[in-house]
């Protein structure tokens, strides 16, 4: 019974005629899917860089949140210049939204050990509601519109630390331009992190992220990382919002070329109850630093 009640609740968020803030899906492995946010991060890998993700967002609930990503993206000749292209496709209840959008930075030294890069993201967000069967009883409609948008970010690092800020939706776009009401509202973003040497082969990583959005609660993410051998990460992250959540996150380096990771989230607010918790799982695949030239240093960002 709780359970229908909560997908209830859920139907009719996805599906009522009140004004609805369209914002970018969250994740709890932010720190290895920034392009996802932040063009300016296109190329900064150094080499080209494949990344999907997969979120099913509170587990055991018919209709749940559930977000796939795929990214790609490298410097070109002039390593000054990134491009790359993202594609995020987000699902909750009978709504979904794909997100198309290329990606380009422009960097530029400021010291001998750091960077700033500057992005621009275009494309187009579709949105697409399907019709339940309800049998009429609230409306009887459908919806698959595709609406162009853009987006900007900074992106200052090192080899040590980073810190950015982006817009990757930088105006507001009616989605389905019908009788119901889902608009894609400007969302703003704040990243940033350091490597610190705890022991020879441990090193401690701690991130921040906030996301801001009109019309929806702001976000703010706080976690803390240990990297062992250069092989594998451990950490554990805190989730401040509407919905606040424990996570912890697992990521191992296969080889030089492919890293697996695993992100389990538990919320502590009112949809506990209901919920298993939340599962991510990540994959990345980008070329090894040493199979051409000198051994670069490694990316810990």
């Amino acid at each position: 019974m709780k359970t229908l009640k909560l997908l209830s609740l859920i139907g009719l968020l996805a599906c009522s005629g009140i004004s609805y803030a369209q914002q970018l899906p969250q994740f709890t492995q932010y720190m290895f899917n920034t392009i996802s946010v932040n063009p300016a991060y296109a190329g900064s890998r150094e080499t080209l860089n494949i990344t999907a993700l997969h979120r099913n967002q509170w587990s055991g609930i018919v209709g749940n949140p559930r977000t796939n990503t795929l990214s790609i993206h490298a410097p070109l000749r002039n390593d000054r210049v990134g491009v790359g292209l993202s594609y995020i496709n987000d699902r909750l209840g009978f709504e979904s939204t794909n997100y198309v959008y290329g990606d380009f930075s422009y960097t530029i030294p400021v010291t001998a050990n750091a960077s700033l890069s500057f992005g621009l993201k275009a494309g187009f967000t579709n949105y697409r509601l399907e019709t339940p069967d309800l049998n009429d009883q609230f409306f009887n409609a459908e919806f698959n519109n595709w609406s162009p948008n853009m987006g900007a970010g900074l992106y200052l690092s090192s080899n040590l630390w980073y810190v950015g800020v982006s817009t990757p939706r930088m105006f507001v776009a009616d989605l389905n331009q019908g009788e119901f009401v889902a608009m894609e509202r400007t969302g703003y973003y704040a990243i940033g992190g350091l490597v610190l040497d705890l022991a020879e082969n441990v090193k401690f990583k701690p991130t921040v992220l906030s996301k801001v959005t009109n019309g929806a609660p702001a976000t703010y993410d706080v976690t803390a990382s240990f990297l062992f051998n250069e092989k594998l990460w451990l950490g554990a992250s805190y989730r401040f919002n509407s919905s606040d959540s424990f996570g912890a996150l697992l990521d191992f380096q296969v080889s030089s070329d492919i890293r697996i990771g695993y992100a389990y989230d538990l919320p502590t607010g009112d949809v506990k109850p209901y919920t298993t918790g939340t599962h991510e799982v990540i994959l990345i695949y980008e070329v090894g630093f040493s199979r051409k030239g000198p051994a670069k240093s490694p990316r810990y960002f």
